[in-house]
């Protein structure tokens, strides 16, 4: 995607959403780390259903502790992968109890340093929590990063390196939000429904598919 059609998309993502955010539901900090730790292989929907009763009884690292194991798995069982997300949760409440007076860190380092905590969930917290211009490279936007030519990449860290390099800076604090929701709602996976996409185009993708 030529330099002229990336600030073309993102100027028409913004207009139609100019404050994006996270589907997930959440009142502090420390409720987006656990809710985006919760939310690998799974849906918003189904964590944000799990979390409503979680956080009301225990949205702090000590009071996740007091719940223990079995306590937590009870509340979260729905959420796939709930036996090790579990154990990966109740070390991050440990860690952060321990070592930050049970506030979730500021620096990608700390934060990958927690149990069930990758890049990509790192990415998010930086920048939904801390306001830092990073890129989370879920599925949709490794998917939107190779369909649409913004920044065609085998790995999604390639894809995140070139995705800030390439997105203009005054987009780039938002873009991952506009990103992920444009392809959970427009770009799918299977059918990309371009008929109604408002960036069709600029996209390399709906170029190749309506080319003679």
């Amino acid at each position: 995607m030529k330099k002229a059609n990336i600030h073309t998309f993102f100027s028409i993502l913004q207009a139609a959403n100019p404050h994006p955010k996270t589907e997930l539901e959440y009142s502090s900090n420390f409720e987006l780390l656990t809710a985006v730790l919760l939310s690998a292989q799974a849906t918003d929907v189904s964590v944000n259903k799990a979390t409503r009763t979680l956080f009301a009884l225990a949205n702090t690292p000590q009071k996740i502790l007091n719940l223990g194991l079995e306590g937590l798995e009870q509340h979260i069982k729905t959420i796939g992968l709930y036996h090790s997300k579990a154990k990966n949760l109740l070390a991050t409440c440990q860690i952060l109890v321990c070592q930050h007076n049970s506030q979730v860190p500021r620096t990608r380092e700390e934060l990958e340093a927690l149990p069930g905590v990758g890049r990509k969930t790192a990415n998010v917290v930086l920048n939904t929590a801390f306001g830092q211009p990073t890129m989370a490279v879920d599925t949709h936007i490794f998917r939107l990063g190779n369909r649409t030519g913004l920044a065609p990449g085998k790995t999604p860290l390639e894809v995140e390196i070139k995705l800030l390099k390439r997105i203009p800076a005054d987009f780039l604090l938002d873009a991952h939000h506009w990103l992920i929701l444009h392809g959970r709602y427009v770009c799918k996976a299977r059918s990309p429904e371009c008929w109604r996409c408002s960036v069709a185009h600029v996209c390399d993708f709906k170029k190749k598919t309506t080319a003679p």
